[in-house]
């Protein structure tokens, strides 16, 4: 069978716990030799392997289950192998090595110098550091600011130029909507003052 199920053995373990399967369709269906499924039901295989149910993971469906329950000639037909794993709402981190940890200050400075609008919070994520070491950067309290070299963090590899270009679109869109509230408060008052 060319369609196997995820982690077959412990489907397989599942499988003889419950269900009245012959070993042939378990074997089959979990492509696995019978005789490791004859183990599994005496307790002589797979011992430890937590059973992993099939129809929790959509690669199989109880109907499917209780027609070859009752057809020993019929084999199980897994209904789908594409189980979705999406990174897309995770963002992963991207590991920057000791040697390059110090150069974060210097990212932070070349950030604030060259891209005003935006807000300590985004430089702080951007960079991967707290929100505090960009406040005394931009207060010139930081403890070794006379130090510091502002350096184009992308150039360093901190993050991606995407990353960047991403920030400054959502800094220009909250500065767009922050100037369009000013106007409308501007105007509401002048219409309160007119009345």
């Amino acid at each position: 069978m060319s369609n196997v199920p995820l982690m077959p053995m412990a489907t397989a373990v599942w499988l003889v716990e419950n269900t009245t399967l012959t070993f042939k369709q378990i074997a089959i269906f979990c492509n696995l030799h019978e005789v490791e499924i004859q183990g599994i039901a005496d307790g002589e295989v797979a011992k430890g392997i937590m059973a992993y149910n099939p129809i929790i993971s959509g690669q199989l469906t109880r109907e499917e289950i209780e027609l070859s329950s009752k057809d020993e000639d019929r084999y199980l037909q897994i209904k789908n192998t594409d189980i979705e794993i999406s990174n897309e709402d995770k963002k992963v981190k991207k590991y920057i090595p000791l040697s390059r940890r110090q150069d974060k200050p210097d990212a932070v400075l070349w950030l604030i110098k060259n891209h005003s609008i935006l807000k300590e919070s985004q430089i702080a994520k951007l960079v991967g550091v707290t929100k505090s070491p960009v406040i005394s950067i931009k207060n010139k309290s930081y403890r070794n600011y006379n130090n510091l070299d502002p350096r184009d963090p992308v150039a360093l590899g901190i993050f991606s130029q995407k990353a960047l270009a991403e920030a400054i679109e959502k800094a220009e869109r909250r500065i767009k909507k922050e100037k369009k509230e000013k106007e409308k408060a501007k105007k509401t008052r002048e219409v309160s003052n007119n009345e």
